[in-house]
């Protein structure tokens, strides 16, 4: 009897999140995303922007554990 080879993925299903940018220093290259569902704020470092984003805008994002907690990261203007 022939053995049936049986594969399994494992699918990380990503929420990507929507928010407002409520502060975000170009110069310095950092900021505060504000989460709309949860009005919680996460850190925002220009490493983590798709787009280029200013105070105001309305953004999608998602969290990634940083050093000092989550950060949004991939984020990008909606």
């Amino acid at each position: 009897m022939k053995k049936k080879n049986t594969m399994f993925a494992c699918l990380k299903f990503i929420t990507m999140k929507k928010g407002t940018v409520k502060f975000f220093n170009n110069s310095k290259g950092y900021g505060f995303v504000t989460d709309d569902e949860s009005n919680n704020e996460y850190f925002v470092h220009i490493s983590g922007l798709i787009d280029e984003i200013n105070e105001g805008d309305t953004v999608e994002f998602e969290l990634k554990e940083g050093k000092k907690g989550l950060n949004a990261v991939n984020v990008r203007v909606i």
